[in-house]
């Protein structure tokens, strides 16, 4: 993963690293046809995840908690061009509500 993670990859991390999760569960909460939310796929390809035992147990894979974390890190110390931008959006948020366009529905 040269790029930083997306937010929802963050937060699907996020999610799997909360408490044990089956692989039922996690289709159910995640699976998507959309392919601009591919973030199950994408979790596998990039060895973020893995599936074990007979239960079918998602969890994070050492390079996963490493991305988690290292989000994570960014995310509780911010520095001050992020802090500023992060301050910028959320006041443009407050001022005008999101098209029908601007949904991420397939």
């Amino acid at each position: 993963m040269s790029d930083a993670p997306s937010l929802i990859m963050i937060q699907f991390l996020s999610w799997v690293a909360d408490r044990p999760r089956t692989y039922a569960q996690t289709m159910e909460a995640w699976r998507t046809t959309c392919p601009r939310l591919s973030v199950w796929e994408d979790a596998v390809v990039e060895d973020l995840v893995r599936i074990e035992g007979e239960l079918r147990a998602v969890s994070l894979t050492p390079r996963g908690h490493a991305v988690l974390r290292k989000a994570q890190a960014g995310i509780k110390h911010p520095g001050k061009e992020h802090a500023s931008k992060e301050r910028a959006v959320k006041s443009r948020s407050t001022r005008r509500r999101p098209t029908a366009v601007e949904s991420r529905t397939c």
